[in-house]
């Protein structure tokens, strides 16, 4: 028998069809009411269909949390097709506080548990987006079981949802972190990418607590050829220079033949980044700096120097962000830099004027204090508002730094 239900792309066409804003609430309020009816159908094809058209409402800000059950209904469906409807309705429908969630949880075994990769991934898919403490606590085991899994596929959903259940559920981490390690080590890229970005954004807010997987990221960070992977273990890394001196000193050289040779800006940035947060760590124990600091100091210098040069204010910022954290370590690797930094508080975005103006006020001394205040004074009289104050701020507190000591004239201070 064949059905009469109108189609998605039946709806999307008729709603195109209407001519305003209230011929179209007409319109689906009247395909709300046959997906209702379709809903309530024990075809299994009109079922789906209805749910994928409620599915497609949604998007459009219509509700369809009424439609919990049949979408777990869908779900439990032995046809692929209108199961991968019923968890896409599932993920979209659900929220926290959707009381047939805890329904979900013997399906979501089962089909973690399914021999097919492609419905364990969608039950891996469906649990990241509509876990709750519950759930975690529930499929924790089955999810690090799919971490062992023979398809790499299945392997980094896994590993990706793992994250999610840990976010609800935080004591799993414990007990599932032997096999995120595990994840980091294996033979397909893919997973190991997966992993590391899991690892980066558990280490947010507090890296020492992921040390222990510094050896592993090295050993990513010297033979890894994926730029994205390369990124989170290099921003990693850099988070843990603060905790283990040795690890600063032994990055230093492999970030600077990353500097050297990738022609990726975003990697090219994260790289010069992480050795100026490393270079302050390096000192060994006698109280000495490597040899190659000098060069690594130059090489940073200039490659931050072509970003502030660029035209594109993104990396304009970041080539100032840049310059800040290795003056904290070496105030005078910017100074040759002054002109383009100057210029910088001509720009049109407020943010970077403020990094530049951080920027300048650090690069004070005796020797050239008056030329630097004159410039800034120059462009006092252009500014206005907040920022203006902070430019009166920032040359006073130039000024004033070590008692006055940088004022060689007071009489040119007070005039």
């Amino acid at each position: 028998m064949v059905s009469n239900a109108l189609s998605l792309s039946g709806l999307v066409r008729g709603i195109r069809g209407q001519k305003s804003a209230a011929q179209v609430s007409a319109y689906v309020s009247a395909a709300l009411g046959d997906i209702k009816s379709e809903l309530r159908s024990t075809d299994g094809f009109d079922k789906a269909n209805a749910l994928r058209k409620l599915t497609f409402l949604q998007m459009m800000g219509y509700d369809m949390s009424w439609a919990s059950f049949p979408a777990i209904e869908t779900m439990s469906s032995p046809r692929f097709a209108h199961k991968r409807v019923g968890y896409l309705a599932a993920t979209q429908g659900f929220a926290e506080d959707t009381e047939v969630v805890l329904l979900t949880t013997n399906l979501l075994k089962k089909e973690l548990r399914s021999p097919c990769g492609y419905a364990a991934g969608l039950a891996v898919n469906c649990l990241s987006n509509i876990v709750t403490a519950d759930l975690a606590q529930d499929l924790l085991p089955d999810l690090v079981e799919l971490v062992r899994h023979p398809s790499p596929y299945v392997r980094k959903k896994a590993v990706l949802g793992l994250f999610k259940l840990f976010v609800r559920y935080p004591q799993g981490l414990r007990l599932a972190f032997d096999a995120v390690r595990g994840c980091l080590d294996d033979p397909d890229p893919s997973v190991v990418s997966c992993a590391v970005n899991v690892v980066t954004e558990l280490s947010d807010k507090n890296p020492r607590n992921y040390l222990v997987l510094a050896p592993q990221f090295f050993r990513l960070l010297t033979s890894s050829s994926n730029n994205w992977t390369l990124i989170k273990v290099v921003k990693l890394l850099g988070s843990l220079v603060g905790e283990e001196p040795r690890l600063a000193r032994k990055l230093l050289e492999p970030l600077a033949r990353i500097v050297q040779n990738t022609q990726a800006k975003s990697l090219l940035y994260e790289a010069v980044y992480t050795i100026t947060l490393a270079i302050p760590f390096a000192r060994k124990a006698d109280g000495s700096v490597p040899k190659s600091v000098p060069a690594l100091v130059r090489l940073c210098s200039d490659t931050l120097g072509t970003f502030v040069g660029e035209a594109d204010q993104n990396l304009k910022y970041l080539g100032l962000v840049g310059f800040v954290s290795l003056a904290a370590s070496h105030p005078r690797a910017a100074v040759e830099h002054r002109g383009p930094i100057l210029q910088c508080l001509c720009d049109d975005d407020v943010t970077i004027r403020t990094r530049a103006l951080e920027l300048l006020a650090g690069m004070a001394t005796r020797r050239n204090l008056r030329e630097l205040v004159t410039q800034l004074l120059g462009h006092v009289e252009l500014a206005g508002g907040a920022y203006r104050d902070a430019l009166i701020s920032r040359v006073v507190a130039m000024c004033r730094k070590d008692k006055y000591e940088r004022v060689e004239d007071f009489g040119w201070y007070t005039g």
